[in-house]
């Protein structure tokens, strides 16, 4: 039984990266990953990425943020300690928006930060895990999951047809920095 976790064809160019995703594809050949070193245009639609919903969790930050803002000036101003103030109401809603914006900027900025984090298990302090050390530089790299997929050998086959200068066989998930 092999221990190849990951076979992994690297190529030169972003246009043979393509073609190969294509020929995986059409032999239906699942891929786990596409690691480059620049975005690609149209690689989401080709790999069936679904949007992503990060701008819901702004949303519902940016509401959390408002909420609690308003909420806590609104009790400040008008409950706790209200201020006469040239006969002016108490719960003058201008004077309330500069600051509950300024908290709806800060709760989104800081939950879409935490967020990030989290859904991408990049935490601080964290070493920064890839597949192939040259992706981040100057190589496109295809990512497919060596287990329970057809034999290595179609795949090897597959990807140097594509046009990959260099087909590896990991048995390993991640390469470490160190």
């Amino acid at each position: 039984m092999s221990s190849t976790k990951y076979i992994l064809g690297v190529f030169d160019d972003p246009d043979e990266m393509m073609h190969g995703i294509d020929k995986l594809q059409k032999n239906s050949v699942p891929i786990y990953d596409v690691y480059t070193p620049m975005p690609i245009h149209g690689i989401e639609a080709k790999l069936n990425i679904k949007d992503s919903r990060l701008g819901y969790a702004a949303f519902m930050f940016g509401c959390l943020g408002g909420t609690i803002m308003f909420s806590m000036v609104y009790y400040m101003l008008v409950h706790d300690w209200p201020i006469n103030i040239g006969g002016k109401n108490f719960f003058a809603i201008p004077d309330f928006i500069p600051v509950t914006f300024e908290w709806t900027v800060l709760w989104t900025s800081f939950g879409m930060t935490f967020t990030f984090f989290f859904a991408s298990h990049l935490f601080p302090g964290r070493a920064p895990r890839v597949m192939d050390l040259r992706a981040t530089d100057d190589k496109f790299v295809i990512a497919i999951n060596a287990k329970g997929n057809i034999s290595h050998d179609d795949i090897t086959n597959l990807l140097k047809e594509a046009g990959a200068t260099e087909v590896k066989h990991n048995d390993r998930k991640y390469v470490s920095y160190e």
